[in-house]
């Protein structure tokens, strides 16, 4: 793992909090059991040092003041043996005199604790019905246990919070070879990570779309052009006289529409701002539309309210020129009909109904595919055009008329 990555800084960080966190548990939980063993020697060392005093004379008064002090005596060698004998009592501290053999001992059984002293041929055992417990020890425990899952379920949040960095880091490398697929599940995520990748994988969806609509536009120019020029070369094989020459200066003049359009619709691919929208009547977008395509007025048929429309000149024009000149293209008797119903722009004609769903049409790639029913500079680029524009495309089907709608957004 690479030292200076934001993963190793953090997988270091966690061990090394973990690693305190456990030193400060065994040192907290040393003190405690020290403080623990101190107060338990100092209460029954006292008790001890009381029955020294009394010299094992258990009279009634004695008795009387331990049992209020929550201690219970027995004095009788049966009560005694039968606590011997009981194997869960455990030896908490010993203490036997090395020359006179007298024994003082703590036993505990069941967080209970008891008092062994014998001296010569006297013993006694003392229960303390008050046993000191440890509940600082429970205290501690707990708090460590939930210091400790804090701490590793903070871990693993962070890692899971930084796993599309993990993933940013390879796509970005993947960008240099033109690499845009970007799989990344949508989140609701609003951290800095999980907005950043999403950023990016924004920002690769478009790269994507600008390669795929630039590679629609290289296609589509070859094809625009080649009928012009496959045109103009046959004309220049004529006898020159001015009829021909009157075509050849149309082929250019094509020539230079094209290119034209070729320029607008570049700008419109590579435009990452607005574009600029102002209001226009419909009327002159058709004509300008009509001129571009070079058609005789009785080609298209306005049944439309001339009406002013928020929108870039240039670019609407070009939508319109390819939707009628498709429609006129494809269709039985060589009309479209232009109408509109309020903001929206109908374009119509008679024909057949389109083979696939209108969904394909609208993909960059399916444009000059070598089928029937493929669309000149195809609907891909109309529809993002109208898209551009406030719009929609749709299409509609019904008793042999074609209807492409231009719905406003």
């Amino acid at each position: 793992m690479n030292r200076q990555s934001i993963f190793f800084t953090i997988v270091v960080s966690f061990i090394i909090s973990i690693l305190l966190v456990v030193i400060s548990f065994i040192v907290l939980l040393t003190n405690n059991y020290q403080e623990h063993e101190k107060q338990i020697f100092d209460k029954y060392f006292s008790v001890s040092r009381m029955i020294n005093r009394a010299e094992f004379n258990f009279n009634d008064k004695f008795v009387k003041n331990l049992e209020e002090m929550n201690y219970k005596v027995y004095t009788k060698r049966d009560d005694i043996k039968i606590f011997e004998n009981n194997t869960k009592a455990i030896v908490f501290y010993e203490r036997i005199h090395p020359k006179h053999g007298d024994v003082f001992r703590i036993l505990k059984e069941d967080e209970i604790f008891y008092i062994y002293s014998k001296v010569k041929d006297s013993e006694v055992l003392i229960k303390d019905e008050n046993s000191p417990n440890n509940n600082a020890q429970i205290y501690i425990i707990l708090v460590f246990s939930i210091l400790l899952i804090t701490i590793v379920l903070l871990y693993l949040m962070t890692l899971k919070k930084l796993i599309p960095l993990k993933i940013l880091q390879d796509k970005v490398k993947n960008l240099g070879d033109e690499n845009f697929d970007f799989e990344f599940n949508q989140t609701s995520s609003k951290d800095e990570v999980s907005q950043l990748s999403m950023e990016f994988k924004k920002s690769a969806l478009k790269l994507k779309n600008l390669k795929e609509a630039r590679n629609v536009f290289i296609r589509n120019i070859m094809h625009e052009l080649k009928t012009p020029i496959t045109k103009g070369k046959f004309l220049t094989q004529l006898e020159q006289n001015e009829q021909n020459n009157e075509k050849l200066k149309s082929v250019f003049d094509r020539l230079e529409s094209l290119i034209n359009e070729f320029a607008t619709i570049e700008e419109l691919i590579s435009s990452t701002n607005n574009i600029e929208k102002k209001n226009y009547f419909l009327d002159d977008i058709i004509d300008n539309a009509k001129d571009i395509l070079m058609l005789e007025d009785d080609s298209v048929v306005c049944e439309y309210d001339n009406r002013k429309l928020n929108v870039n000149f240039k670019l609407f024009s070009i939508a319109l020129k390819n939707l009628i000149d498709n429609g006129i293209k494809y269709s039985n008797d060589r009309k479209v009909v232009v109408k509109n119903e309020d903001e929206n722009i109908i374009v119509e004609n008679y024909g057949e109904e389109l083979k696939e769903p209108f969904s394909q049409y609208l993909e960059p790639f399916y444009a000059n595919q070598g089928k029937k029913d493929s669309f000149g500079l195809g609907l891909y680029i109309v529809n993002n055009i109208l898209k551009a524009n406030g719009y929609i495309l749709k299409y509609e089907y019904k008793n042999g008329l074609n209807k492409f709608i231009c719905a406003k957004g």
